[in-house]
């Protein structure tokens, strides 16, 4: 069953501002993870009353006030929460903290909801997601392919549209490779730019909290809510994070791993999509300039096969000393290379690492940002049975050198594999440079996503625009009893239909509440344009075939035909005859379905 992304903060706003009650939308949230039936992706759930209880007691909305109003959110489960267990994959470790991390702390002043803690590669050592005693996240475009770790539960309940963004952490690549395994965005910040008070730690000198989310917008809309100066994290730094500029700098310099620097594990498919992602980048930044990532790789090679490895030892260490048979197997033989680590190897590993910083910083006098793939090739759960620690070796070919560098980075979907799997790109840069990665990679994603054309002008806000059917598919616009969360939705579900885009009629439609029911249906009328308003509809789209049994269905008065919509767009939508309406309330000064419905629930 293909479940839609969860919506925008823009559009979960634009519903809120049109009299959407927040707890119609918890109510969504927890259906569509009863619909997922995946047991992996959380590790505690808040109780669906507390969640609705909580959109409840929200203030009257005011997203000038509270940014995040209303949205709901997923936090992993090394990161702290009041009353609700810390186990970070390890059930004999779990604890229940008394204070919640600061940085949840200030999502949830912004407005946020949250809804439950998720799984994890164990003690966040891992990029494929499957290091867990509990049942692991399956990947949310193919179970086959693992999920990507460590935020595998973060990742996945983004990209199943349970949830509008979710916190991850980010080490050596654990807010990247799972957005791009699951097909989503990815924001690893510069460390020190959020608290990370109340997080358990990898490697504390190297970890940051990430964000996942179906957009740049979203993600960076979170972690602009994070953003501050923690005097109680002795890591917090006081970092200018500008944000995302209007418009792209003239002449942006992008730099690309050089032939010899480009690794696809011999994988035509990976290489073949990111050469695709890059002719969209080209369109957007000057033509990019090959760079030698030797020095990034001698990095990379540092944090497991070098001292670093010893400082997750260090974070976990009387786990190490006295209960090591608590730990997850492959957790565990990956922590006890650190046995062998001096501490003059230590301080061999800052000396190079001083050395190697000092060559990779060279790059910034040529180029403005780097863009590399953001996992070599996807690899299979049965890979990982097989060899469990190479493919996991593997997948951070393009992120393990960026904390080391303290590097910013930002993961985005790019043009998909010509087997239909997910390729990613990431684009990087020196830290403090956060809002620059997030506008181009708004408009990297739009392009990627066949939103924009070459050369023409991306949205200037960060909104990578409207998602239109992929060929072979039919647009249906639905505007009454089958909208995401209301009563008839689990039929497209059961369809296969894909959500693309909410966007109001141009002003030539009148709505109407059909007499009858439950379900309370709603009638669509064209009428002259003067006479008429905009009306809001979802666009999903369908399969033929799967359209020709969903229309067979529709009963009368209602029929299928051809609507015009503001986005210039003439999808099939649900219509009614005009015979139809005798007897039926016009609702049209509502603007949609959803308003009209809460007046009556508010009534």
């Amino acid at each position: 069953m293909t479940v839609p992304p969860f919506p925008t903060i823009p559009a979960l706003h634009a519903a809120y501002a049109a009299g959407q009650d927040p707890r119609t939308v918890v109510a969504e949230a927890y259906r569509r993870l009863a619909a997922v039936d995946d047991p992996g992706i959380f590790l505690a759930l808040v109780p669906e009353a507390e969640a609705q209880a909580a959109a409840a007691a929200l203030p009257p909305f005011d997203p000038a006030a509270m940014p995040l109003w209303g949205v709901l959110f997923a936090v992993k489960d090394n990161i702290d929460v009041a009353g609700l267990p810390t186990t970070a994959a390890c059930p004999d470790f779990a604890y229940t903290p008394t204070e919640t991390a600061p940085a949840v702390g200030q999502l949830l002043a912004a407005g946020a909801i949250l809804i439950g803690k998720t799984n994890l590669d164990q003690f966040a050592t891992g990029l494929v997601g499957v290091r867990t005693p509990y049942p692991a996240p399956r990947n949310a475009i193919d179970p086959a392919y693992v999920p990507g770790g460590s935020s595998s539960g973060s990742a996945v309940a983004v990209a199943h549209g349970i949830v509008t963004f979710a916190l991850g952490t980010d080490t050596a690549g654990s807010g990247r490779v799972p957005a791009a395994l699951n097909n989503i965005v990815g924001l690893k910040p510069s460390l020190g730019a959020v608290s990370s008070r109340g997080m358990l730690p990898a490697c504390r000198t190297l970890d940051t909290l990430s964000v996942f989310a179906g957009t740049v917008a979203d993600a960076d809309a979170a972690f602009r809510a994070m953003l501050g100066f923690d005097s109680a994290d002795p890591w917090s730094r006081a970092l200018p994070v500008p944000p995302a500029p209007a418009g792209l700098p003239p002449g942006l310099r992008l730099g690309l791993p050089d032939a010899a620097s480009l690794r696809f594990g011999g994988d035509g498919l990976s290489e073949a999509a990111f050469a695709a992602a890059i002719a969209d980048l080209e369109t957007l930044a000057e033509a990019a300039a090959p760079v030698d990532f030797a020095p990034m790789f001698a990095v990379a090679a540092l944090l497991y096969d070098g001292p670093w490895v010893a400082e997750r030892y260090a974070a976990i260490r009387p786990i190490m000393e006295t209960r090591p048979e608590i730990l997850h197997s492959t957790t565990r033989a990956v922590i006890a290379a650190a046995e062998r680590c001096s501490a003059a190897d230590a301080f061999g590993g800052l000396y190079r690492l001083v050395e190697l910083r000092r060559d990779a910083d060279a790059i910034w006098e040529r180029v403005d940002l780097l863009a590399v793939p953001t996992y070599p090739r996807p690899q299979t759960c049965a890979a990982l049975v097989a060899d469990p620690i190479g493919p996991n070796s593997e997948l951070g070919t393009y992120t393990n050198f960026v904390n080391l560098l303290d590097w910013c980075a930002l993961a985005v979907p790019g043009r998909p594999r010509t087997d239909g799997f997910p390729s990613g790109i990431t684009l990087l840069a020196p830290r403090g440079s956060d809002g620059l990665l997030a506008a181009l990679g708004a408009r990297l994603h739009a392009a990627s996503a066949g939103r924009i054309g070459a050369g023409e002008s991306p949205v200037p806000d960060a909104d990578p625009g409207p998602v239109r059917a992929r060929p072979g598919e039919i647009e249906l616009a639905v505007v009454g009893a089958h909208l995401s969360g209301l009563p008839l939705n689990h039929e497209l579900a059961a369809h296969g239909a894909r959500y693309l885009r909410t966007v109001a009629t141009r002003p030539e439609y009148r709505l109407y509440a059909l007499p009858g029911g439950p379900p309370h249906r709603p009638g669509l009328l064209r009428v002259a344009g003067d006479e008429g308003g905009a009306i809001e509809t979802e666009v999903w789209a369908l399969p033929p075939a799967a359209f020709g049994a969903f229309v067979a269905a529709i009963p009368e008065p209602l029929a299928i035909g051809t609507l015009r919509l503001a986005d210039g767009s003439a999808p099939k939508g649900f219509l009614v005859e005009s015979a139809g309406v005798t007897g039926a309330v016009d609702i049209t000064q509502f603007g949609g379905w959803r308003p009209y419905v809460a007046s009556r629930s508010a009534a």
